[in-house]
């Protein structure tokens, strides 16, 4: 225990001068009091010290003034056991985090052993939970899976690979929030998000604000109109992923429908701007036939304006596919696929931004007011969230 050592030479001091009592005057010349305690001196405890004598009332005096200062002192000596206790028990916020590092997943197992039953698969830059460690193997819990994996295959507690592979996210909590260009009301906007639209957090270090990632730039928006929270991707259930696979076949089955529906559609009517054939590559080329029209906040109408989303939602209409005018809502829709097996046609997600991928590493998106529906290459201009495929 840290205990400060001159308060406890000082209690000791005082605890002698208290037993040294008589009827004598002390004699001493000092005048500088000790502090909160009135009448007694600096130099009338260092004499009591050495063997002098005090009166009664003075030694009372001495009494409460030990008693103060051995109360001080085994508060301060408390409250340092009390930090350098918290201090031990504390674990950095990433110490039982394990990142999966491996080419594709590893198997999650209902064992510590090759032997154990697969329950689910910790895909590469996925996140864990590790509760124990056996046998060259960790005990984790990620998203809804409940297992083991070997140690070998993941790396734990390491901070900065942690952050590396998470995001912080903003989440929307109201109607219509402004991104501006600096951390005050007065700044200039540089972009709008929509109610539980999310946005990526790029810093936290300014108090009442965060600065987020949207496709006018980097701005700020305030802490009083936002949810945080960090996602990790996490591990996926055998039941989840035949789910998955399930609905992911569905959704291909039912844009097919959709696709020819629309193709018979459009050559029954006159229109030279609809769809004449469906897949991929027509919905690119439909959504190309835009480029040069406004950006409006809100909007859904090719000609007359549209924000990202809207943009997105209504080129895959024409084709009979809805699709939620959110574009963090958009990261759910179709199937995923990775950036290097990118097709004409898929909806590429950004933060707080939506973009039809075209061919050539390049996009179409309903992109700012200032610049409307436009081409951008190459895609990676920003982060990519996600690919989503409908076709």
């Amino acid at each position: 225990m840290n205990m400060n050592r001159k308060a406890l030479r000082f209690v000791a001091c005082c605890m002698t001068a208290t037993v040294m009592l008589s009827s004598a005057p002390l004699k001493t010349n000092a005048a500088t009091p000790v502090a909160g305690i009135a009448g007694i001196t600096a130099s009338a405890l260092e004499e009591a010290a050495k063997g002098s004598t005090l009166t009664a009332g003075v030694s009372q005096k001495v009494a409460d003034y030990v008693s103060v200062a051995a109360a001080e002192a085994s508060v301060e000596a408390t409250a340092i056991q009390s930090v350098d206790s918290k201090s031990a028990d504390e674990k950095p916020e990433y110490a039982d985090i394990a990142i999966a590092q491996v080419d594709n997943y590893v198997n999650v197992r209902d064992a510590a052993t090759e032997e154990g039953e697969v329950v689910g698969k910790l895909y590469n830059n996925s996140a864990a939970t590790v509760h124990a460690t056996e046998n060259g193997w960790y005990q984790i819990t990620s998203g809804n899976v409940t297992g083991y994996v070997k140690s070998e295959f993941v790396v734990c507690g390491d901070e900065e690979l942690a952050k590396q592979v998470s995001r912080r996210v903003a989440t929307v909590q109201t109607e219509t929030l402004f991104v501006r260009a600096e951390p005050t009301t007065e700044s200039d906007v540089v972009g709008m998000v929509p109610l539980e639209d999310d946005l990526t957090v790029v810093d936290e270090s300014v108090d009442g604000w965060k600065k987020v990632s949207v496709e006018g730039g980097e701005g700020y928006v305030s802490n009083d109109y936002i949810a945080m929270s960090t996602e990790f991707v996490t591990a996926e259930s055998k039941a989840e992923e035949e789910a998955r696979l399930a609905r992911e076949e569905a959704e291909r089955k039912a844009a097919a429908a959709a696709a020819a529906k629309a193709t018979k559609k459009s050559t029954a009517i006159a229109d030279s701007s609809a769809p004449t054939s469906s897949g991929g590559s027509a919905v690119a080329n439909y959504a190309c036939q835009f480029v040069g029209n406004p950006y409006v906040y809100g909007g859904t109408s090719l000609t007359n304006g549209a924000d990202c989303s809207g943009f997105v939602m209504a080129v895959y209409a024409a084709f009979g596919v809805g699709l939620p005018h959110s574009s963090s809502a958009m990261r759910g829709v179709g199937y995923g696929v990775s950036t290097s097996d990118l097709q004409p046609g898929d909806i590429i997600c950004y933060s707080g931004h939506v973009a039809i991928y075209v061919g050539n590493n390049t996009i179409v998106h309903a992109s700012t007011p200032a610049t409307g529906i436009k081409y951008t290459s190459p895609i990676n201009y920003k982060p990519i969230l996600a690919v989503r495929r409908i076709f």
